[in-house]
């Protein structure tokens, strides 16, 4: 992996990780473009990135981590069926479902069912004041339905935000609350991928660790700010269309 490599896979991942179009689809198609060969380093820096992208969302929802005990509890109680499930299938993921194919497949449908919540949100009331008051019910619903997002292509962000609109939140609620599930997720989900992942690094591939952590921070940062004006204004139906656009190139480009 190069230096520029390394950067324009970071802008992915900051750009991407907390929008409803997958991360991870877009490292893989992006990775497959560039023709990066797929080793252990590799694999390490893109979990390591979203590591720098997991820390703008720490540090913009601070306070809201910081004043409220209950929205721990809440986030753990999402995060337990991804956590159960992820152990269990981690090795089978890995093994037979990253590819370029899944990946444009899952954009496509993804992108489908964006387009159909989107017009349900229209007219659609949440049913509670602010984030934090959603019931450990709907946290574990919401949970549930992120587990889809181990799928490459489905994306976190969409799955959960599909989740959250379906369990009571509207979109901005929604979105926030996939926000603040992303932190113990992505933890968790990228040290267990480091963990399974051989450490050893050269003083090159040391700079690129450091300069993607901090290009995903600073872009990631950017991205949630421009993200939630977007869902307020024009709500999820434009990313559904982006989905469904990408996902149809990848798959021309593979069958021809």
């Amino acid at each position: 992996m190069s230096f520029i490599q390394s950067i324009i896979i970071a802008i992915v991942e900051g750009i991407t990780e907390f929008l409803p179009v997958s991360s991870t689809g877009h490292m893989i198609l992006a990775s497959t473009l560039m023709k990066i060969q797929e080793n252990d380093f590799v694999k390490t820096f893109e979990i390591f990135i979203q590591l720098g992208a997991i820390m703008a969302i720490v540090m913009l929802y601070a306070k809201k981590f910081l004043q409220s005990f209950s929205i721990y509890v809440k986030l753990g109680i999402a995060f337990i069926p991804t956590a159960v499930v992820g152990y269990i299938a981690y090795d089978f993921i890995k093994g037979y479902l990253f590819n370029s194919i899944v990946v444009a497949v899952s954009l496509i449908v993804g992108g489908i069912v964006l387009v159909l919540i989107d017009q349900k949100l229209t007219t659609k009331k949440s049913k509670v004041e602010v984030v934090e008051d959603i019931s450990y019910k709907n946290s574990f619903f919401i949970g549930l339905i992120q587990c889809f997002s181990m799928i490459p292509g489905v994306s976190r962000a969409a799955a959960t935000i599909i989740g959250g609109v379906f369990n009571g939140l509207d979109k901005k609620q929604a979105t926030e609350f996939s926000f603040l599930l992303a932190v113990p997720t992505m933890i968790a989900a990228s040290g267990y991928d480091l963990l399974k992942t051989p450490i050893s690094f050269t003083s090159h591939e040391v700079v690129l660790l450091a300069t993607g952590f901090v290009v995903a921070f600073f872009t990631a940062w950017l991205a949630v700010k421009v993200f939630l004006k977007i869902v307020e204004n024009y709500g999820f139906k434009y990313f559904g269309y982006y989905r469904i656009l990408v996902g149809a190139i990848f798959l021309l480009f593979f069958k021809f």
